[in-house]
This record gives structure tokens, C-alpha cells and sequence, in this order.
């Protein structure tokens, strides 16, 4: 694949998420017919290679070719995984529409080459090339030479562009190319077929080596074990394919919903036309009327504004303003013509519009941004359809092991071939004997062994209210060392409580008003502002809308409602929002105000605008945000010199702190004529309102638990940096006895370069207002005690920005020990988690769900707290709207990787013990029956697994696709740990997170060399007994009858019927060694503290243990001939028999010790690092060790320029392999 053809490869989805390679080829004829032959002498083996290997396929079948004329296209994700897959290229033919519409090569609509769908089709003959890949469609633009995704309107549009094409709707001949091309606005998720999952599950490379095996045991009459694997394996496959089609159906009703909204078209000549939803095209412009609308489509608001309860996309249930896309004369792309997110002018599939307000056109209208899987709702429903594999080493490491046990299998056929030519026996009898090994020594399960964890840990997970859209992460949580919270409505409580409003006049701030009181506040500005500053809607009678708003809006006593009939300002709607002074109040000069029109609130912007009318009187507008950014567009004259120390008063004490401030309007505009750069300029600041922030009562016990368990947590939040300062030491993030500095950066400013300043931030015991509270004062003189002892560092989002442009070499530096990040824009909380990520860390991310949407998909655990079940946000989803699910979600995972480790360890050594067994008794061309062979693959191995089968499916969320064949631990016995939950106190140290960790691979090296001591011990001694020999059949002695008379006459001993072929008295030793010694194998590897449960609480495990070991001393000292001869065992003396229980005790005594004195002894592994100068190759740890030898670091009371050598950008640090420290574990 290194070297292709001109234009043969491209990227597909270039730098988005589902980036992928795609390889241009050409089926040939010939190669088919080979293919085709090959098939019918492979018997169907050929097939079965490529349906597992679909490269293989397109490279049999076909030559490579350039993409312009392919019929075929091989793809290729372009992560780690490197995942092959292939498309057939489908043509659609335009020719249909030419009798309907007269569609000619020269229509205009064909040779406007402006938009990628004229460019898609090839003239003369009106035919369109696509490929459709995970459930996006693709067309051929001929003019760039690439596949290009279609279903949305392309990026490059201005406002003006969309206004003027799109403004109007489309023509009929328009909605009709579009329709043919883009296909139907339709989220299909079909029914799977019943027949296709079966083949789809049949046909899984566990089952066709389960095929083989049976095959191999029917030819050897090994039909009991054979009928029992067939029967688990049907049960294995109707429960997968249950479970399967149970998911299929269940999101099947869960977007089916959107694919039959009716819904009104204007066309640019037909007018308006009620239509089913599954005919929209990107580009339709649609007529919203009426309330509760369920939006079937992605779409751009261009006139009107919607309330719309975006909770299925950000877990966030607050209803969220949208107001219509400005027409700029600009050419700059739509969504980046101003510094405001252009998600508040979209409405997105599959939120509901709770309210549609009508411009002065008396319509509220919207073009069709994005149709089908291309839309928001698309996107969450194939982000479930084909979830991002995840833990791709750990599946790596176990393939290789797999690999390792094959070519040991491969000897043990070499050494079972000589050993048995030699003996001159059969070479059918050769043959199966030596396709027998590899049955035993290959568990083809190991893989999907270390996914089993996960299964049950979704179940613990899911009982706590936690969900999961992407199960493969749950071991990813195990390995969390680093987590960063949400400051609002995560760390504190949703609900603010208003504590006061501090007005300003020329004089400066005025006494505080106290909502303790009880008193309303005086009419006046500030007044106004709070009574129509908000974002607020009457819905049904009752007023909905953010915490805060309801809040402010409560304290002014003031009520809302609809303007009626007579209601006429100029360039107002008739039907406006107006609140009004409520009966009692008095002194309040005017009867209402109209709120006009809303510039909403936005993280990026941190403020809100408003324009209002009061009734008979003045237009205004009002603002209300962030105190720091509202007081940069007042008149300077209007703020109060001290205004940053009054600021500081409240937010040291952790009250979250929003300013207030106004202007006055002309009344002869249109409201829609206004900018919102000409009305927030030139305010006139009013005062700021001051709302208690209260901490949840879980947040400081959870954060103790972390910090205590060495998990970092850092805080990043949208609010003010002296607030986030003191929410932080309130809640433990940082000690009392830890320093906080605070890192200020600025920009280039004229002369001057960008420069960085470094203040330690002092706490002072401060009496303001009856409150008594942490009150934080910038030192002027600092001596140099400030390096003592920890410190953290804090710093707002324009700081970090500044840093990652001019300072880059000094960003790893402060991220390990960024605490406090305040002010953080959406934009910037993702870039500081990928930062994080950068320096090996692995992220987790708790937030509530709609600004931290990126960095909630950013990191590598996800975490919001949502009503949802489900949201395109996170991975994980908490019904519990507080932190406590963050250590539940560390412990389950930690559980879940400890699990499947011992999962692997069991199964392989399982197998391994087999494998010696069987090896030894070849040497004398014998084996174990197929009674004693039933006895120890079903009593014993699939017993074990059958006490976890009850739980296996119940804890699957509707999503979750079985990766692994149900029953697979019944073939090979490996769930013995799964019903151990996790341990309840987190420990500060993780799992190891690679199977080809020293001590994993050294205890699965020392038991299999411990039980082949053992075999070769039992082996040779039994061979040196006074009492052995060939002849006998059982050296069990009649009650008088002594050792020496029993060996003087070997004619004596009683010959029992049994198969000679088998029963032999080192067949009955290895058999008693080999079978006890998997029961101790699994009590040995079913680890319980630190990370999980004790093993003594899986009482049904346990006692399982217990009647099998009970069960095999039965056998082992129970002298019933009958017995012994179904199992085809030999009867041996009982100090033998003694012997054979001290050889397994001296072996559980050795692996015991060995696994808790050496494998699990932490202190061991940390002093043989320390001897060999071992240290963490983790980025975040290389720069620890740094900067503990910097003693210049942290540097204090000093400032940095950007131009300076030491803070240039020539030692800025890379770590290009970040991408796979997801995989690093």
C-alpha cells in the first residue's frame, strides 16, 4: 500500500473525527473467475478469509485504479486502528426528470457550477457517482477530483449568500435534483433481519473454530462434550442474537419518530406546501408555526426567533433562545462572520421548538441546514451505530499472546507427530491426535476475554444511574489520573439564591440592597434591567428558562405576559413579551416593558443584550454578563473607579457576581436594523447583582476522595477567576496549607510584546457584611517562602490563550500545576483538556452537559450530569446530578480492568495446564479420555462460568454491541471473578494497564511453569513406585494384602474392564493433578482487594469452588470401582493418593505466596524500579522531575516578555504520539 497511483488515494472527512483513507480499484474479470474457483475448491474457506478481511477482498478481486474511474473503493480509518473496509460506487441517473422537467446538460440548473451538487454531475449523460458510507452519502465532484459528503449546505456561504439563495425557497426542478442526490431526510435505523444476524454471529471466527473443534471430537466419539458445546453454542447465538435484535428495535422506535413529521415548504413558485419530512433537502426553507414543533431536520433560522429545549443533544433541559442569522454584506463564511457561537441561530434535529415568535413579516422562517445522518441527531444515532473501538493495545497484546500460544500449540503438534510416527500408529490416528493440541492449548475467546469486565461493570453502573453510550471506555476509567470539573451546577449547586444588588451612581457604589430583607427593589434602572434582561418564557402559564434568570427575575416581584391585539409600536411584533409591575407594587412610573428583541447569552461572549420599550416611554437596552467584560463596553466615566476591589469583596467570599448596565435608543428603528455591535457600545454601567453559589454537599467528600487516591482535579469554568479561586479552597481542590499564584499573561499592545506575570495570591481573614469568609489580596512583597510546599496555579482563559500563542515552551509548566482555569471559553476548556492529554495524562471531564460539550467529547472519559440517557455530549451520562458518579465510574473501571485481567490469566493458564497434561501422557502414546476430558471442560471450567451466565445480558444499555459471543466463558471457563464488584475505597495507585505489564506476564510465566514441575514431578515418580508397572490395571491392595506381595505377583491385581487405551497410572495422576489444579488456579487469580470486592463475598463462586474441590477428593479417595472405570482411572495406593494432595498443595502454598509476596506486592515492584533506575516515560511525570530540580521554578513577583530568549517558542515540546494515549494504559 506504499506506493499508489496518480489520484488513486485521498482523505475522506479531512481533519474531522471519522477521517479516512480511500483507495481507488477496478474489478477485473479474471481475478473474479480465480476468486470465484478458489471459493468452490476451498469449500467456502476463501469467502469466509475475505468476509473477515475485507482487504484482502478488493485486492483478490480487483486492480488499482484512480478514483475518477473506480467502481470499487477500499477504506481505511486513518487512527491506530487502522480498520479496512469496502464500498461498491453506485451511480443515480438524472434521466428520470427529464420528461418531468425538461432537464438538458445545458439547463441552467446543471451548469451553474457554484455548488457541490452541479459539480456532482457528469455531463452529457446527467449521472452521478456516490459511495455511501456509514450511512453518509458521498458524490463525486468532478471539478475538485474527490468524494465529497453531501446532505448540508456548504460552509463556504455567506448570511447574504443564504438569504438571497435561499430566502425565497427553492423551484420544484431545484427540489427535485437535490432530493434524487442527497437522498431522503431520514433517520432509517432498519430492523435487522433476523437470518442476517444469525449468518452475521455464525459466522464470528470463535464459532468457526468452535465448528472445527466439534468436527475433531465427533471424529475421536468424543460426542458427549461435543453435543454440549453445540447445545451452549445454540443458546450462545439465540441469546446474541436476541440481545442483538432486542437493540436493533429499540433504536428503531427511538428515531423513527423524526422520519414522519409533517412540516410547511415555501417554494420559490409553488408557495407554501404541507410535506412529509423524509422530502426536505438542505435548502428547503421551512415555515415554523405554532409551538411544540419537533425539528426533523437541521436548520438556520433566518427570520423570527425559537425557544427550543435542546435536551437531547446536551443532557441540558433549559430552554435555549435562537435568533435569526443577520444578513451581513460580508463574504466571510456564515459561521464565522461574528465572534458569537452560529450555533444560536441553528435549530437542530430532534430538539423541540417550545416556542416560534414571528418577525414583523408575521412568519418565522428557516433554511434546511442539514438533512439525515448529516444532522445533530444523525450524528448521535451513528456515534451508537459504530462506536469508536476504544482499547486497542490491551486487544493487541492478548491477539499477540493468542499468537504466542499458537506456536506453542505449533511445537506441541511437531513433538505429537514425531512421538506418534515413531510409534508406528496410524496417520489418521496421527493426524487428530495432533490437530488435538491445538483445541487445548488455543483459547480462541482470550481477545474477547478482556471485554468481559466491562459487561458487568455497565450493569453496577447503569443500578446507579450512570449510562453509557460507549462501553469500551469503562476500562479507560480505570486508568483516570487526572479529572477536571465544571465549576456551576457541577462543583456548586444549580440553584442561586440571590444574596443582594449593589447600584451605582457618578458618586460610585451605593450601599448594598439585601434580598434578606425581604424589601423589592426601588424602581429604576437596575430594576429594569432585572425585570427584562433574561432569556425567560410563558409556557403554559408558567415561566420557564435558566436558574439565574428566574432568580433575578423572581426578586423584582414583577409578572409576564403577552402584548395583546392593541399593542402597535413601530417595527414591533404584535404579540411581544411584556412584563409588567405586579398590583401591590407602587411607585413604579410605567405600566410594563416590551422585551423586542434578545442578542442571548453565550459562553464565548459571556454576556446577553436586550431591547426593550417601556410602555409610553423610552427604548432601551439593557445588558447583563461577566462584570469585566460588561464594564469594557460601558463609557469608562460610568464605572466606578472601584469597581475591580468591589468586584474582589464578593468573589473572595465565592459569590457569583453579574453586572448590570443600559443605554438609551432612538424609537424611529426597526429593532431587526440593529446590529449588535452598534447596541452594546457606550452603556452606562449600572451596579452588579450578587447571587449566593452554594457548594453541593457531595463535593468536598468526593474531591477528598480523589486527592486522596492521587487523582488530580482541576477546576474549569465560564466564571469569575477570584470566585473559582475561593469555590476551590472552599471545596478542598486546594489545602490550606497550599499556595495558589496567579499567572496573568497579556498581548502584544503597540510597542510591547506579550508578557507573563507571576503574583502570589494571599488569603486574609476579612469581616465584610456580617459574612465572615476567606477574603484573597495580591501581595505586593513576597519573600521566598513562596516555593515552600505545593502551589497551585491559577489563570483565566485570555491568559491561557496568550500562553499557548507567545509562551508555548512554558504551557507544559504550568499545566502540571494548573489547578484553577477561569473564564474558559468552550473552545478553550477543549483545547486545555487536549493539552492535558498531551502530557500523558489520562483525562476524565465532568460537566452539566451544553458548553462543555467539546471538552466533555475531548476527553477520554466524559462524564455529564443529565436527565438524559443518552446525549451526543459524553460517553457517560448521570442521572445524579452531583460528582459522586466520577469515584463509582474510577472504581467500576479499575474493577472492570482488574477483571478481565484475571479473566486472561485463568484461560490461559487453563488451557496451558491441558496442554502439559496431554504432552506428558503422549510421550507413552496416551491421552486422557473423553469422560475424564468431559469431567474437567464441563464439572469443572464451564461450571465456573455458568455461576456469572445469570448476569451476563442484563446489563446491557440499548446501544451496547455485544462484541463477544455470549457463552464463551462456558467453553472456556472463565468467569470465575465476574460477581466481585468493585472495592469501595479508592486506593492511590492504578491497575496495570498493559497485558505485557512484568508482573502480569511473570504470573502467568510462573504458574505455567509450576504446574509443569508439578505434571513432570507427578509423571516420573508415579513411574518410580515400588508398585508400578505396565501390566497392572489397578494397585489397589485387598485388605491383608501388603505393597511387597501386590508388586512379587503381578498376576494378583484384578483386571477391571476399561479402555486400555487410556487408563494408565500416569493418565490417573496427570488427570487428579491437572483437574484440582484448575480449581486452584481460579481461587488463586480471583483478586479482591485493592480493587475489587473480597473473593469470600462471591458466595456463589466460592462455593461452587468448594463442591468441586469436594467432589475431586471424593473421586480421588473414594475406592468404587465402577467409578473409576467410567472415568477410566486407576486405583493407587492411598499414600499415593496422599502424595498427589501434598504435590497440589505445595503447588496453591508456592503460586499463593508467589502472587501475593512477589506479583501483587506493589512495595517489591517499586524498590526493583529503584534499583534499576526505572522511571515513567509519561511526559507529565518527565516534567515533574524537571521542575522538582528547577530551583527557579516557580518564579514570583516577576514579569516575562515574549521577545525574551528564555520564553521564545524554539523549546516548545511535542508528543506526536498523544493520539494513542488513549491506548496507553
Amino acid at each position: 500500500m506504499g506506493h499508489f497511483e496518480k489520484g488513486q488515494h485521498a482523505l475522506l472527512n479531512e481533519g474531522e473525527e471519522n477521517e479516512m483513507e480511500i483507495f481507488g480499484y477496478r474489478t477485473q474479470g479474471c481475478r473474479k473467475s480465480l476468486c470465484l474457483a478458489g471459493s468452490i475448491f476451498s469449500f467456502g474457506i476463501l469467502p469466509l478469509v475475505f468476509y473477515w478481511r475485507p482487504a484482502w477482498h478488493v485486492w483478490a478481486h480487483c486492480v488499482p485504479c484512480s478514483l475518477q474511474e473506480a467502481d470499487t473503493v477500499l477504506l481505511r480509518t486513518t487512527d491506530e486502528f487502522q480498520i479496512y473496509s469496502w464500498k461498491k460506487v453506485i451511480w443515480i441517473y438524472l434521466s428520470a426528470l427529464n420528461s418531468a422537467f425538461g432537464l438538458t446538460p445545458d439547463h441552467p440548473l446543471i451548469t451553474d457550477e457554484e455548488y457541490i451538487i452541479s459539480r456532482a454531475i457528469r455531463k452529457p449523460d446527467l449521472k452521478v457517482r456516490c459511495i455511501k458510507v456509514q450511512k453518509i452519502r458521498y458524490v463525486w465532484n468532478y471539478l475538485e477530483g474527490q468524494f465529497q459528503k453531501i446532505g448540508s449546505l456548504e460552509d463556504w456561504l455567506s448570511s447574504a449568500k443564504i438569504h438571497q439563495k435561499f430566502g425565497s425557497g427553492l423551484t420544484r426542478e431545484e427540489q427535485e435534483i437535490r432530493r434524487l442526490i442527497c437522498g431522503p431526510n431520514t433517520i432509517d435505523v432498519e430492523v435487522t433481519p433476523v437470518w442476517k444476524l444469525l449468518i452475521k454471529e455464525v459466522l464470528n471466527p470463535f464459532y468457526i473454530f468452535q465448528l472445527f473443534s466439534v468436527c475433531l471430537w465427533f471424529s475421536e466419539d468424543y460426542k458427549e462434550y461435543a453435543f454440549a458445546i453445540i447445545i451452549m453454542s445454540i443458546i450462545s447465538i439465540s441469546l446474541t442474537v436476541y440481545d442483538l435484535r432486542e437493540q436493533s428495535v429499540k433504536l428503531h422506535h427511538l428515531v423513527e419518530s423524526h422520519n414522519s413529521i409533517t412540516v410547511s415548504v415555501c417554494g420559490r413558485k409553488a408557495g407554501v406546501q404541507e410535506l412529509e419530512s423524509h422530502v426536505l433537502v438542505p435548502g428547503d426553507l421551512l415555515i415554523l408555526t405554532g409551538n411544540k414543533v419537533l425539528m426533523p431536520c437541521d436548520a438556520i433560522l433566518i427570520e423570527g426567533s425559537c425557544v427550543v429545549d435542546e435536551g437531547l443533544l446536551t443532557g441540558e433541559s433549559i430552554p435555549v433562545t435562537k435568533t435569526p442569522l443577520p444578513k451581513m454584506d460580508s463574504s466571510v463564511p456564515w459561521k464565522t462572520q461574528s465572534e458569537a457561537d452560529y450555533k444560536r441561530h441553528v435549530l437542530f434535529c430532534g430538539t423541540e421548538v417550545i416556542q416560534a415568535k414571528a418577525a414583523c413579516s408575521g412568519t418565522v422562517r428557516a433554511v434546511v441546514l442539514q438533512t439525515g445522518f448529516n444532522t445533530a441527531k444523525g450524528d448521535l444515532v451513528r456515534s451508537i451505530l459504530y462506536p469508536k473501538p476504544m482499547n486497542f493495545k490491551l486487544y493487541r497484546d492478548a491477539i499477540r499472546f493468542l499468537l504466542c500460544l499458537v506456536g506453542t500449540a505449533t511445537i506441541g503438534m511437531i513433538y505429537t507427530l514425531c512421538v506418534y510416527v515413531l510409534s508406528g500408529e496410524p496417520p489418521e490416528e496421527v493426524v487428530r491426535k495432533a490437530l488435538d493440541v491445538i483445541t487445548i492449548a488455543v483459547p480462541p475467546a482470550l481477545p474477547a476475554a478482556l471485554t468481559t469486565g466491562i459487561i458487568y461493570a455497565q450493569r453496577r453502573l447503569k443500578k446507579r444511574g450512570i449510562f453509557c453510550i460507549s462501553p469500551q471506555r469503562i476500562n479507560v476509567c480505570g486508568q483516570l489520573n487526572l479529572v477536571c470539573f465544571d465549576k456551576t451546577g457541577t462543583l456548586t449547586r444549580d440553584g442561586l439564591d440571590l444574596w443582594g444588588v449593589v447600584s451605582c451612581d457618578r458618586n460610585g457604589f451605593q450601599e448594598v440592597h439585601s434580598f434578606a430583607s425581604g424589601q423589592a427593589v426601588p424602581w429604576g434602572p437596575v430594576c429594569a434591567a432585572m425585570a427584562s434582561c433574561h432569556s425567560l418564557i410563558l409556557l403554559d402559564g408558567t415561566i420557564q428558562g435558566d436558574p439565574l434568570d428566574l432568580k433575578m427575575f423572581e426578586a423584582t416581584t414583577w409578572e409576564m405576559a403577552f402584548s395583546g391585539d392593541d399593542f402597535h409600536i413601530k417595527g414591533v411584533p404584535a404579540h411581544a413579551m411584556v412584563v409588567k409591575p405586579c398590583r401591590t407594587a407602587s411607585q413604579v412610573p410605567v405600566e410594563g416593558i416590551a422585551i423586542l428583541h434578545q442578542f442571548p447569552f453565550s459562553s464565548a461572549l459571556q454576556r446577553m443584550t436586550v431591547i426593550v420599550q417601556e410602555m409610553g416611554g423610552d427604548r432601551l437596552a439593557f445588558m447583563k454578563g461577566a462584570p469585566e467584560r460588561v464594564a469594557s463596553f460601558c463609557q469608562p466615566e460610568t464605572v466606578p473607579t472601584s469597581f475591580a476591589s468591589e468586584l474582589q469583596i464578593y468573589t473572595t467570599q465565592g459569590f457569583r457576581v453579574i453586572a448590570l448596565a443600559y443605554k438609551k435608543l432612538e424609537n424611529g428603528h426597526h429593532t431587526t436594523a440593529l446590529t449588535r455591535e452598534t447596541v452594546e457600545s457606550d452603556l452606562i454601567f449600572l451596579g452588579l447583582l450578587i447571587l449566593e453559589n452554594r457548594l453541593k454537599e457531595e463535593t468536598k467528600p468526593v474531591l477528598e476522595e480523589l486527592i486522596s487516591a492521587q487523582i488530580r482535579t482541576v477546576m474549569i469554568t465560564g466564571d469569575n477567576l477570584q470566585t473559582a479561586i475561593t469555590v476551590a479552597r472552599k471545596s478542598g481542590m486546594v489545602s490550606e496549607s497550599q499556595k495558589v499564584i496567579l499567572i496573568e499573561a497579556n498581548e502584544t499592545n503597540g510597542s510591547s510584546s506579550a508578557s507573563i506575570s507571576w503574583t502570589l495570591v494571599e488569603e486574609k481573614k476579612h469581616i465584610t457584611y456580617g459574612n465572615q469568609d476567606n477574603y484573597i489580596n495580591i501581595r505586593d512583597e513576597v519573600s521566598d517562602n513562596g516555593r515552600e510546599g505545593s502551589y497551585h496555579f491559577a489563570l483565566t482563559g485570555k491568559s491561557f490563550h496568550v500562553i499557548s500563542q507567545h509562551f508555548s515552551s512554558l504551557l507544559p509548566k504550568i499545566l502540571i500545576n494548573g489547578t484553577i482555569f477561569a473564564r474558559m471559553s468552550p473552545g478553550q476548556k477543549s483545547s486545555l483538556v487536549e493539552e492535558f492529554q498531551k502530557l500523558d495524562y489520562f483525562v476524565g471531564m465532568c460537566g452539566d452537559g451544553a458548553n462543555d460539550c467539546g471538552a466533555l467529547k475531548m476527553a477520554h472519559v466524559g462524564i455529564s450530569l443529565s436527565e438524559q440517557e443518552a446525549s451526543v455530549a459524553s460517553p457517560f451520562t448521570s442521572k445524579t446530578p452531583n460528582i459522586e458518579c466520577v469515584p463509582h465510574l474510577i472504581k467500576e473501571g479499575r474493577a472492570a480492568l482488574v477483571t478481565s485481567f484475571c479473566m486472561f490469566k485463568y484461560m490461559a493458564l487453563y488451557s496451558m495446564i491441558q496442554y502439559v497434561g496431554v504432552l506428558l501422557l503422549y510421550w507413552e502414546t496416551n491421552s486422557l479420555s473423553n469422560y475424564q476430558f468431559l469431567f474437567q471442560d464441563l464439572a469443572i471450567t464451564t461450571l465456573i462460568g455458568v455461576t456469572t451466565l445469570r448476569n451476563h445480558y442484563s446489563g446491557r444499555a440499548l446501544w451496547l454491541k455485544p462484541v463477544i459471543p455470549a457463552l464463551w466463558e462456558a467453553e472456556t471457563g472463565g468467569s470465575q471473578v465476574n460477581l466481585n464488584g468493585a472495592y469501595p475505597k479508592l486506593v492511590p495507585f492504578r491497575p496495570a494497564g498493559r497485558l505485557i505489564s512484568p508482573p502480569l506476564l511473570l504470573s502467568v510465566i510462573f504458574n505455567i511453569l509450576l504446574s509443569l514441575a508439578m505434571h513432570i514431578a507427578g509423571f516420573i515418580l508415579v513411574q518410580r513406585q515400588p508398585w508400578y508397572s505396565m501390566e497392572i490395571h489397578s494397585a489397589c491392595t485387598v485388605q491383608n494384602e501388603s505393597i511387597s506381595e501386590l508388586t512379587m505377583s503381578p498376576t494378583a491385581p484384578e483386571k477391571m474392564e476399561s479402555n486400555s487405551a487410556f487408563t494408565s497410572f500416569e493418565n490417573t495422576t496427570i488427570w487428579f493433578l491437572g483437574t484440582i489444579n484448575c480449581i486452584i488456579v481460579a481461587l488463586v487469580f480471583s483478586k479482591g482487594k485493592p480493587f475489587r470486592q473480597p473473593t469470600y463475598t462471591n458466595y456463589i463462586f466460592v462455593l461452587v469452588l468448594i463442591i468441586q474441590l469436594g467432589v475431586c477428593l471424593f473421586i480421588l479417595f473414594a475406592d468404587i470401582p465402577e467409578l473409576y472405570r467410567r472415568l477410566d482411572l486407576l486405583c493407587t495406593p492411598i499414600l499415593w493418593r496422599v502424595s498427589i494432595v501434598i504435590m497440589l498443595s505445595l503447588n496453591f502454598i508456592v503460586s499463593l505466596v508467589a502472587e501475593e509476596a512477589i506479583i501483587e506486592n506493589r512495595a517489591l515492584w517499586m524498590m526493583i524500579k529503584r534499583c534499576f533506575g526505572y522511571q515513567s516515560k509519561s511526559q507529565y511525570r518527565i516534567w515533574q522531575r524537571d521542575l522538582a530540580n528547577d530551583p527557579s521554578w516557580p518564579p514570583l513577583n516577576q514579569t516575562s516578555h515574549s521577545d525574551m530568549p528564555e520564553c521564545g517558542r524554539g523549546v516548545s515540546y511535542s508528543n506526536p504520539v498523544f493520539e494513542s494515549n488513549e491506548e496507553q494504559l
